[in-house]
C-alpha cells in the first residue's frame, strides 16, 4: 500500500497504474476481440467504436476534474480536443499511405493497431523529454509558442496537397535499403523469401512498409501536437493522458472518417487559429512568469475558445459540403 501511495511524476503511483490498466484493457480488447479474425471494419462499426473511445477519453477527463480540480480537468479537455482535431489530417495521410501501397481494408486495422501501440511508446518518450526541458528551461515555452504560431499561419496559407508517396524521400530510402516483397502476404509483416519464390532470408512485406510510414507520420504530427499541449499545461500526466486517450481511438476514427475526410476541409483553418491562439497563450504565460506582463488567458477561456473554434470549423465544413454524400454505412 505504501508503494501505491508513493508519488511518481507528481501523481500517486496508483493513479498511473489505473491509467495504464485502462489503456492495456482497451488494447487487449482491440487485439483480443476486434482483431480475433481479419475482417473489413465497416463505417457503422467504426462509428460505434469511435463513440466508445471518445466516451472513455471524456470520462477520464471528468474523473480528473473531480480528482484534481477544475483547472486540471479543463486543461485535459483542451489538450484532448486539440489532439483529436490534429488526428483529422493524420487520417488523410494514413489513407494516402494505404491507397498508395494497395493495402486491403481487411488488413488495415492490423497496421493501425501496431502503429498506435508504437505511438504510445514514442509519445511517452517525447513527452518525458519535453517535460524535463520545460522544467529546466522555462524559456523553451516561448519557442513552443512561436512554433505553434508559425505552424498555425502555415496551415492557414498552405494548400491541401500532400503530394505523392512515391516522391517522398524517406519512402525512397526505405525502398532502396530494405527488401520488400512485391505483394501483400495476408496479415504478415515478414515472410521467408524461399517460401514465396524470392531469395533466401527474411523479407518485409508492404504491410510492414506501411507500418513504418504510419509511425513516421505520427512522429511528424506529434511535433505539432505535443508542443500544443505543453502550451496548455506543463503537467506531464495531463499531457500524456490527453495524448494517449486521443490517439487510442485513431484506428476507429480512421475507418469512420477516411472515406469522408474531405467533408471536414474547413476544420483545418479552425485548427490553425486554435494553434495561433494557444501559441499566444503560452507566450503570455512565460511573460507573466518573468513579470513583463500581468495578464494570463484563463484556462476556462482556453477551453471555450478551442471548443468553439473547432465546433465552428466542423459545422461550417459540413454546411459547405452538404451536397457531398457521406459513405454508405455497411453493417
Amino acid at each position: 500500500m505504501e508503494f501505491l501511495m508513493g508519488v511518481w511524476v507528481g501523481y500517486p503511483v496508483w493513479v498511473w497504474l489505473m491509467f495504464f490498466t485502462v489503456v492495456i484493457a482497451l488494447l487487449a480488447f482491440d487485439l483480443g476481440v476486434l482483431q480475433k479474425d481479419d475482417h473489413e471494419i465497416s463505417v457503422n462499426e467504426s462509428l460505434k467504436l469511435s463513440a466508445m473511445y471518445i466516451a472513455m477519453g471524456l470520462l477520464f477527463g471528468v474523473w480528473l476534474w473531480w480528482y484534481k480540480g477544475a483547472t486540471a480537468g479543463m486543461e485535459y479537455m483542451t489538450g484532448y480536443l486539440i489532439e483529436k482535431s490534429l488526428s483529422m489530417d493524420n487520417v488523410f495521410v494514413i489513407a494516402l499511405i494505404f491507397t498508395s501501397l494497395g493495402v486491403p481494408r481487411i488488413y488495415q486495422h492490423r497496421v493501425l493497431f501496431w502503429g498506435i501501440l508504437g505511438a504510445i511508446v514514442m509519445r511517452g518518450l517525447m513527452i518525458s523529454v519535453g517535460a524535463v526541458l520545460v522544467s529546466e528551461y522555462q524559456w523553451i515555452l516561448m519557442i513552443f509558442g512561436a512554433f505553434l504560431i508559425f505552424t498555425g499561419i502555415k496551415m492557414l496559407i498552405a494548400d491541401d496537397e500532400h503530394g505523392k508517396l512515391e516522391d517522398n524521400g524517406f519512402y525512397k530510402w526505405l525502398r532502396g535499403h530494405m527488401r520488400f516483397t512485391p505483394g501483400i502476404h495476408g496479415n504478415q509483416f515478414w515472410v521467408r523469401g524461399e517460401e514465396h519464390g524470392l531469395s533466401k532470408g527474411w523479407w518485409a512485406t508492404p504491410l510492414f512498409l506501411c507500418l513504418i510510414l504510419v509511425e513516421t507520420a505520427d512522429l511528424v504530427f506529434a511535433v505539432d501536437s505535443i508542443p500544443a499541449i505543453f502550451a496548455i499545461t506543463q503537467d506531464p500526466f495531463i499531457v500524456y493522458t490527453s495524448n494517449i486517450f486521443a490517439i487510442l481511438g485513431l484506428r476507429a476514427l480512421y475507418f469512420a472518417l477516411a472515406a469522408m475526410v474531405h467533408r471536414f476541409h474547413y476544420l483545418k483553418y479552425a485548427l490553425a487559429v486554435v494553434l495561433v491562439f494557444i501559441g499566444i497563450k503560452v507566450g503570455l504565460v512565460y511573460l507573466n512568469d518573468i513579470e513583463l506582463v500581468a495578464f494570463k488567458i484563463p484556462t476556462l477561456v482556453s477551453l471555450l475558445v478551442t471548443f468553439g473554434l473547432l465546433l465552428a470549423g466542423v459545422l461550417y465544413s459540413l454546411w459547405k459540403t452538404k451536397n457531398e454524400p457521406f459513405p454508405e454505412k455497411s453493417e
